[in-house]
């Protein structure tokens, strides 16, 4: 009992010890000249998707064919974006 309850007491201080580290640590200043907010990883994954999708389907017989091969090939996920987006910049 005696031993469980000084590993429980070592533990919260150790825990203790870290936050307050964590907390004094300072993070860099950002810079004065980014004012404008960066989109997300994913907005910005999304956005491209968009305009890749606009400008293919300018090319729609090739877009099928190129969704064909994927198709052939059982490609799924990013697999088939990339595979569909090096297809369309095929000549």
């Amino acid at each position: 009992m005696l031993r469980t309850r000084i590993c429980l007491a070592a533990m919260l201080l150790a825990a203790g010890l870290h936050t307050a580290s964590a907390q004094t640590a300072t993070a860099p200043a950002a810079p004065a000249a980014t004012t404008e907010a960066k989109p997300g990883k994913i907005k910005l994954t999304m956005q491209k998707l968009k305009d890749m999708k606009a400008k293919w389907s300018a090319n729609k017989p090739k877009l099928k064919a190129c969704r064909g091969e994927v198709k052939s090939k059982g490609l799924i996920g990013d697999d088939r974006w990339f595979y569909i987006e090096e297809c369309m910049n095929k000549t």
